[in-house]
């Protein structure tokens, strides 16, 4: 890929922090030019979407339109210089932790659309790639768990961009189930060390053996001389199989993770441990109360009451339905409780969130 002489001028002469941007656009832009086409498509329309003049994820109504796309194609890899860049940071790394916990939706390679033309084996598009790495980087996180990634490289690729951004998370864990395309990862600012693999990742139902569609990510880590340990999932989708209930499997997989939960705490009754994840269902729903216990057990499982700056919950908007839900969760034991900035922990609800994926970011504060 070359640049041309005024791409070359502008990350010549730019300031500091507007040259870091730039560059992490350029390492986005280059991987959508050279990244192999490997991954497998997780659903394909059999025929193209009807023409719309709205966008394919349009903002919601009342809310504020997201920015205006570049002219280049988003799915080219050419993407304006300054597409990436971010208000001034609204944090910066203290004695306690930033954690975000955020599906970045199809951060992998596989078929999809631009307009009515259907291009395969296509990586996410640079310009909502860059919509991420903005996101991230402007509210400063420690520590980032994410879903919808496609394979290692993918998070080595989000790695890098955040570097080159100016936000260096030097430690990564990677992970994943069944689903052999999307996977789960986890970066860090502090050295991660990864337990022992879940003791179950099966389960029976109707007769049949099922795995855990993405798997359970487990890693710990030591700052400013306090011990965290993550649980990070992407449970079953709401999207119907043939062979099975949907809702059940989550049941299952929430059983699952319930059961690493417990292992954890019946060896160490005071672990400080963050359960977070896109839980693909509500609040009130069985799946998400089996993750969390019964309130009187000495397990129990908080779940961090974030909202965004109008006050509102939802965490996930799907367009094609038109349905805003909280599917995103960050958990924590009772040991870790006390620590949870709740005032300052919320729902990232900036301009851009639906640039960058149909989810919305979670920040918890630990003090």
């Amino acid at each position: 890929m070359r640049l041309g002489p005024s791409t070359r001028r502008l990350s010549q002469n730019a300031p500091p922090r507007i040259g870091a941007i730039l560059t992490a656009s350029l390492v986005l832009t280059a991987t959508a030019c050279s990244k192999r086409h490997g991954t497998t498509a997780w659903h394909t329309p059999d025929a193209p979407p009807p023409a719309a003049s709205a966008p394919a994820r349009p903002a919601p109504p009342a809310r504020p339109a997201p920015p205006a796309p570049p002219s280049a194609s988003a799915h080219s890899g050419a993407v304006a210089a300054t597409a990436a860049a971010p208000p001034a940071a609204t944090g910066l790394a203290g004695d306690g932790l930033r954690f975000i916990a955020y599906n970045v939706e199809n951060w992998l390679t596989m078929d999809r659309y631009d307009g009515r033309k259907l291009l395969k084996g296509a990586p996410k598009p640079a310009a909502q790639k860059q919509a991420v790495i903005a996101i991230l980087t402007h509210n400063t996180p420690d520590v980032i768990g994410l879903c919808e990634i496609g394979e290692v490289q993918d998070l080595a690729e989000i790695q890098q961009a955040l570097k080159a951004a100016g936000l260096d998370l030097a430690y990564s864990q990677f992970t994943g189930g069944s689903d052999p395309v999307r996977h789960i990862g986890l970066l860090s600012r502090y050295p991660l060390t990864a337990p022992a693999q879940p003791a179950a990742t099966q389960y029976q139902m109707n007769g049949q053996s099922f795995a855990i569609n993405r798997g359970i990510l487990d890693a710990s880590l030591q700052s400013h001389g306090k011990s965290y340990r993550f649980l990070g999932v992407h449970l079953k989708s709401k999207r119907e199989i043939e062979d099975a209930d949907q809702e059940q499997m989550r049941v299952h997989e929430a059983r699952l993770l319930r059961r690493q939960v417990d292992a954890i705490l019946q060896t160490d009754a005071q672990a400080r441990l963050i359960v977070y994840g896109d839980f693909n269902d509500t609040r009130p729903s069985p799946t998400f109360k089996i993750v969390t216990g019964n309130y009187r057990d000495a397990g129990y499982l908080t779940a961090i009451p974030a909202k965004d700056s109008r006050g509102e919950a939802w965490t996930h908007y799907w367009a094609p339905h038109d349905i805003y839900s909280r599917f995103d969760f960050i958990a924590v034991t009772r040991a870790l409780k006390p620590e949870v900035d709740f005032r300052a922990s919320r729902i990232i609800d900036e301009p851009a969130w639906n640039d960058a994926s149909d989810h919305r970011a979670l920040l918890a504060i630990f003090k």
